[in-house]
């Protein structure tokens, strides 16, 4: 099944769309993107340059996902969930030379107006809470939230937390 793009969409020539991929209302997809098989990207979803992103992911409504960013296999990003590329920006200063670059790995889950600041890996099958502003790297099957984002405890693969006797268990990493 090939993609399925909507009529309002912007796709530049040069960018790479897997088959199944579902590309809805105003998105924009930038020359050198790559998106693999089965994705759904909602309305409104901006997709730089130089991004990569796997298979079976799901990127909500109004999300940015800045040059250098890559989405393994299974990332969902939700709503208005934003990517940085450049540390410390500057409009007069040219900094795109040091754009960091950031990687969500396998599974992993980034909540509605999540922060994301470039630089960092989510680990596997992590969980980042919504509103959460990332600063470092999180560890697979962790549970973050807040601003700076903290870990709070422990996700499995279907993104469910676990208590035993009082506290969180650890999954295997």
């Amino acid at each position: 099944m090939s993609a399925q793009i909507h009529e309002t969409a912007c796709i530049d020539a040069g960018a790479r769309i897997g088959e199944g991929t579902r590309i809805w209302h105003f998105c924009h997809v930038r020359e050198s993107a790559v998106i693999g098989s089965g994705c759904n990207i909602g309305q409104n979803v901006y997709i730089d340059a130089h991004v990569r992103i796997g298979n079976n992911c799901k990127i909500q409504n109004n999300v940015s996902v800045y040059t250098h960013v890559t989405l393994e296999d299974d990332v969902f990003c939700g709503p208005s969930v934003v990517f940085t590329n450049v540390y410390n920006p500057r409009a007069a200063l040219a900094k795109m030379d040091q754009a960091r670059p950031t990687r969500v790995c396998r599974g992993a889950t980034l909540g509605a107006n999540s922060t994301i600041v470039c630089g960092v890996t989510i680990g596997p099958y992590a969980f980042v809470g919504a509103g959460a502003v990332v600063t470092r790297d999180v560890p697979a099957y962790a549970l973050v939230y807040g601003n700076p984002a903290r870990q709070h405890g422990w996700v499995g693969e279907d993104g469910e937390g676990t208590m035993r006797s009082g506290g969180w268990s650890c999954f295997p990493v």
